[in-house]
């Protein structure tokens, strides 16, 4: 219940945040060009609060978090009186009604880098992207990718932690080959590898881009000392602590975490004996093995182990001065951006299912888990969000912020607006095709809970 409401929250500070910041753009530069803004709305439904200020807006907040608005006073739906002909919206040049619809998903970008610029700034402690192993008959080992080098770039974009190998990775999806540049120890100079990446299989639901290409992180070995113990779990009852070194289990020795993890497994709804050393001293516990929640047949006690601290050759802080910090926020967005289009293209063109779209029941989770892990996390978070958002708002679709630049952009080659009849078409078709791409986006988060 707590992890709902925590990310319930966090969705609901993104969503609020982002959609702001959208209206924002719409609002700013239609009071620049003395368009007269009748309202400021955050949210859909029963406002829960208004006010108005001394020109005459209204801003609201209302509750359904999902969307937001600004009107403009306009001739084609309102009574203009003579004195209000200069300040209303449909009278204006073409040029200044287009301004005013980009500006929304353009401060979406804009914020995008501010957002970024902060996490640089900030400073965001992160691990060098290392290959730990490589699966047996992968695509990764028939490639014969290296175990122990550190992924460099791929196709010339550089990666430099597992953050940006991810997406990059991602960006192939449909290719038939991927160029990867690797670092070996201790040496300067770097060698590439190519995969065939035809046969590539990547389903989300259920494994990671690099798991799927038979690439597996470098982690720290774990111990077999306890590091955390769930709440009302078997271990919990039976006494285990955290600290406690595992080091028998029925007499038979333990050396590896693998060890206990199969034993336990093996022993749903039994009773074994556990041999642990705390503060010095060798101490007997039973404890009774669970029977796994989301795996049936398997048994758990609800513990997980202590690792290894990772070496310091692999960590790093990304940190910069206020210069390098706008440098970076500047090339992440893009490369975000760049992306963005490559997938919307990828899902066009068929190479990257529908089954991928999320919807705001994964906006949610990942807000939730974004917040639980830091500020620079959360921020990351706002920043891909808020570079979505502005991505698809452009799309050229009736409804959205660019279905309306595009029908004034045609208005501006043919010297004269769409007809309403051919608008309202439009509008109606661009509305039918957005209620399904939401309705698939839901379904999909439905289908992962």
């Amino acid at each position: 219940m707590f992890g709902f409401v925590w990310s319930f929250v966090f969705f609901v500070i993104a969503i609020g945040v982002l959609i702001a910041v959208h209206e924002w753009g719409h609002f700013y530069v239609a009071r620049r060009f003395g368009i007269k803004v009748l309202r400021f709305n955050i949210g859909f439904g029963k406002p829960l609060w208004k006010t108005v200020d001394k020109q005459g807006t209204e801003y609201a907040l209302s509750a359904i978090p999902l969307g937001g608005y600004v009107r403009m006073l306009d001739s084609r739906v309102d009574d203009v009186s003579e004195d209000e002909k200069e300040v209303e919206f449909h009278g204006r040049p073409v040029p200044q009604k287009m301004a005013v619809f980009a500006a929304g998903p353009l401060v979406n970008l804009i914020f995008a880098v501010f957002a970024m610029f902060l996490v640089y700034l900030i400073g965001v402690e992160s691990v060098k992207p290392v290959i730990g192993h490589v699966t047996a008959n992968s695509i990764a080992q028939r490639a014969n990718l290296p175990v122990g080098s550190e992924i460099v770039a791929i196709d010339g974009n550089q990666t430099r932690d597992w953050e940006a190998v991810n997406f990059e990775l991602v960006s192939h999806i449909g290719d038939e080959k991927m160029v990867i540049d690797v670092q070996h120890e201790g040496m300067l100079s770097t060698s590439q590898v190519v995969l065939d990446i035809r046969q590539w299989q990547f389903d989300p639901d259920k494994t990671s881009p690099l798991m799927s290409l038979g690439i597996e992180p470098f982690r720290p070995a774990v111990t077999t000392e306890v590091g955390l113990v769930a709440e009302s779990s078997p271990a919990s009852r039976a006494g285990l602590q955290v600290n406690d070194k595992i080091v028998q289990l029925d007499g038979t020795p333990i050396g590896k975490w693998e060890q206990i993890v199969e034993y336990i497994s093996a022993r749903p709804s039994k009773t074994i004996g556990i041999m642990v050393e705390r503060e010095g001293k060798t101490v007997p516990i039973m404890a009774a093995v669970g029977v796994h929640p989301d795996r049936q047949g398997q048994g758990y006690l609800g513990i997980v182990p202590k690792s290894e601290a990772w070496p310091e050759k692999y960590r790093f802080n990304q940190q910069y001065g206020v210069i390098g910090a706008i440098e970076q926020a500047i090339l992440k967005t893009w490369r975000l951006i760049t992306l963005s289009f490559e997938m919307i293209g990828k899902l066009l063109t068929g190479d990257v299912s529908v089954k991928n779209l999320s919807g705001p029941i994964s906006i949610a989770q990942g807000a939730g888990a974004s917040a639980g892990f830091g500020v620079v996390y959360f921020l990351s978070f706002l920043a891909l969000i808020s570079v979505n958002l502005g991505i698809i708002n452009l799309l050229p679709l009736p409804v959205l912020d660019g279905g309306h630049l595009l029908y004034y952009f045609i208005e501006l080659l043919r010297g004269k607006p769409v007809p309403e009849h051919i608008q309202e078409i439009g509008f109606r078709i661009g509305g039918a095709i957005i209620m399904l791409l939401m309705a698939v986006a839901i379904f999909n988060d439905i289908a992962r809970l």
